[in-house]
């Protein structure tokens, strides 16, 4: 292991010798024993490992594809963490209509620190590997672009939504697309392109939710009436 990886476990969690952790390599954990740390001024850090035996890890056969608009940043990292917790495959991120243009603009300045947040975040729960995270694109192409998912899910704050445990009730669905949009909702114009996409308004009840609560809890539902 190199680089920040071997800094942050060799500088902040002072890994010594002889202790156990648990390493992926993309598609596999095993389970590994520190032999050596290399700490240094100039060069780079380096620890290393050997393997002692693979770890089982369960994968779930639902594919969720997260469709997120940019929301403020320290509350969009926390989606990215949480999502990948939740067991998200890939991860798009939008510019609706109502995202805050600076947040736009500012996104890929921050994709490395997104990525690490995937890749970390993966480790922390146990997953092969960390959620696939595209560039930022307009809502009407994300939605166009989710063709193979099996189940389309808009979330919404419209009236006309129907629940989303009766859109989900006796599904069986492999693939699922959820979509959430920005602090103050989609536009018509989202919603049709959405339809059109194939997207069914759903509502999480009659409460309006920030856009990290609507994630966490319609991910969890989807993996509690569809997941195995």
């Amino acid at each position: 292991m190199r680089g920040d990886a071997a800094e942050h476990l060799g500088r902040v969690l002072r890994a010594e010798p002889g202790q156990m952790y648990e390493l992926s390599d993309g598609e596999r954990v095993w389970l590994a024993r520190v032999e050596s740390i290399g700490m240094l001024k100039r060069g780079e850090n380096r620890v290393e490992f050997s393997l002692v035996e693979p770890v089982v890890v369960r994968e779930s056969k639902l594919r969720v594809d997260l469709l997120i608009a940019l929301v403020k940043f320290d509350r969009f990292e926390w989606c990215l963490e949480k999502a990948t917790e939740l067991g998200v495959a890939n991860i798009v991120p939008m510019a609706a209509a109502r995202s805050d243009k600076a947040l736009v603009a500012a996104a890929e300045k921050r994709r490395e620190r997104w990525e690490k947040i995937l890749v970390e975040s993966a480790q922390q729960s146990r997953r092969v590997s960390a959620p696939k995270f595209g560039a930022v694109i307009a809502t009407e192409k994300a939605f166009a672009a989710s063709g193979e998912a099996e189940c389309k899910i808009l979330l919404s704050e419209r009236s006309e939504a129907e629940p989303l445990r009766n859109v989900l009730r006796g599904k069986t669905s492999n693939s699922v697309a959820l979509a959430i949009g920005p602090e103050g909702g989609w536009t018509d114009g989202e919603v049709a392109a959405a339809g059109a996409a194939g997207f069914a308004g759903t509502s999480l009840g009659h409460l309006i939710l920030r856009t990290e609560t609507a994630v966490v809890a319609g991910l969890a539902s989807v993996s509690f009436a569809l997941g195995s």
